[in-house]
């Protein structure tokens, strides 16, 4: 999913993080034990240890993420409480209650800001939420954990393999996530997207690769510096693995990308050697700094933003991206963002920028920004089939899908299909809002109509 509304979807869930730790103060209340909290649906467990001498030390769990054991940098000067996440920087920033049972204060994370009280764990073991749709064993098809390399990156990718039972040959897809570093399985709030749409897809004689983004799960290297174009390389890597296996399809192996992950799937499908079908679900059709715009603007209105906030959100975010794109000097360009955020230079308002000016400044958000799918996407001559949700304030479909149509239009792709799916958010799940905030209270994973939809294309343009 796109930069920071991905909020711990994905993007803490899995970093590579080193641990700093405080000096220790004497004479101060003991903070040890675990403290719960949420943004939003997002439950937090954070496990301080803070001993009477020696080095403060704090771990981060995100259960909806299957996230656990992520390092934190712990400060406790006076009864104020500062924890921060180095890779992507984000970080809480709070204060003792009176009883010393609380932690009130703020989580901050790329340009946003969440109200976070932490509470010391009760000790009550919260239910696991309801998800219908998760595959269970035993499955009609065969399943098995594999690895491939992505020789030009020198990077081992693990995944899991789905052959659907009889005898093939089959087709074949790979499935690739969104932005942020992601697990095979796209974990999101106790959801599993992807287990459930590769389960659909070999229960109906398409066989499936997903695999773990790099720097999670089995796979190695590291999402620091990553960008779109490294995803391609791995998506390439994935195609090229799925046709040198037996029984495969070799002209019916394609590509399907959620979201930032389409924006790879476009730039296999270019190259030589790429998809034979291309399965876009969400993906980004508009130049990126135009897509980003439209993404806070669509997110405001869910949040009931009137016609003059809107109008200022906009000037705003137009006055960041154009600095970004202009200013390649970090630096430079964070002065600039500061001036623009923080313009009464408060330090206390410039230490809480920290996290959003390095989110800025990323090598994936200038990627990001600097995407054009315009130029790529006539490059595309395999069929296409392009979703969107009527409810995706995150990639908002009426547009994206309008820009991707006329972006392969300009290049004569004749074989191409876009639809938006009436009342799906941004996971493809039925929603009522269409919220971020949402994705975790709703039951369903992947709307079935939805799944049917993408089953039926593939094999269609699958036919022996």
């Amino acid at each position: 999913m796109p930069t920071f509304t991905r909020l711990l979807l994905g993007t803490a869930a899995a970093a590579l993080l080193s641990l700093t730790s405080a000096c220790a103060q004497t004479a101060r209340p003991s903070l040890s034990g675990d403290w719960t909290g949420a943004v939003g649906p997002i439950d937090f467990t954070i496990h301080l240890t803070d001993p009477a001498a020696g080095p403060r030390t704090a771990t981060l769990d995100i259960p909806a993420q299957n996230a656990k054991g992520l390092p934190l940098q712990f400060t406790a000067p006076g009864d104020s409480v500062y924890l921060r996440l180095s890779q992507p920087a984000a970080r809480f920033v709070g204060r003792r209650s009176a009883d010393g049972q609380q932690l009130v204060g703020e989580w901050q994370q790329g340009p946003r800001t969440f109200p976070l009280t932490l509470s010391h764990a009760s000790g009550t073991a919260k239910a696991a939420p309801v998800r219908p749709q998760t595959p269970k064993a035993p499955f009609p098809y065969q399943a098995t954990d594999i690895t491939f390399r992505n020789e030009k990156a020198g990077v081992a990718l693990g995944g899991t393999y789905t052959v659907p039972a009889g005898k093939g040959p089959f087709p074949a897809v790979a499935l690739l996530t969104g932005s942020g570093p992601e697990d095979r399985n796209e974990s999101a709030f106790g959801h599993q997207p992807f287990a459930v749409l590769a389960d659909y897809l070999s229960r109906h004689g398409i066989a499936v690769l997903r695999f773990d983004d790099r720097g999670v799960g089995q796979s190695g290297g590291t999402q620091q510096g990553m960008t779109s174009a490294d995803y391609t390389t791995d998506a390439q890597a994935a195609l090229a693995w799925l046709r040198a296996q037996p029984g495969i399809q070799k002209n019916h192996v394609g590509l399907a990308g959620h979201s930032q992950g389409g924006t790879a799937a476009i730039g296999a499908a270019a190259l030589p050697g790429g998809p034979d079908f291309l399965v876009l679900l969400a993906a980004p059709g508009l130049a990126g700094d135009e897509m980003m715009v439209q993404q806070f603007l669509a997110i405001s209105r869910v949040q009931h933003a009137t016609p003059a906030q809107l109008a200022e959100i906009e000037k705003r975010q137009r006055s960041i991206f154009n600095i970004i794109q202009k200013t390649s000097d970090n630096a430079a360009a964070q002065a600039q963002l500061t001036a623009v955020l923080n313009p009464t230079a408060d330090a206390q308002a410039q230490a809480q920028l920290e996290p959003v000016l390095a989110t800025y400044t990323s090598p994936f958000y200038r990627d990001l920004l600097a995407d054009r799918p315009a130029a790529t996407l006539p490059k595309v001559h395999c069929p296409v089939l392009a979703l969107g949700g009527s409810k995706d304030v995150q990639v908002p479909a009426v547009l994206n899908l309008s820009a991707t149509a006329a972006g392969l239009k300009a290049g004569h792709n004749r074989d191409v299909t876009t639809k938006e799916l009436p009342g799906l958010n941004h996971l493809f799940q039925t929603a009522t809002t269409g919220a971020v905030e949402e994705y975790a209270t709703i039951e369903e994973t992947f709307s079935p109509a939805a799944l049917q939809l993408i089953g039926d294309w593939i094999g269609q343009h699958t036919r022996k």
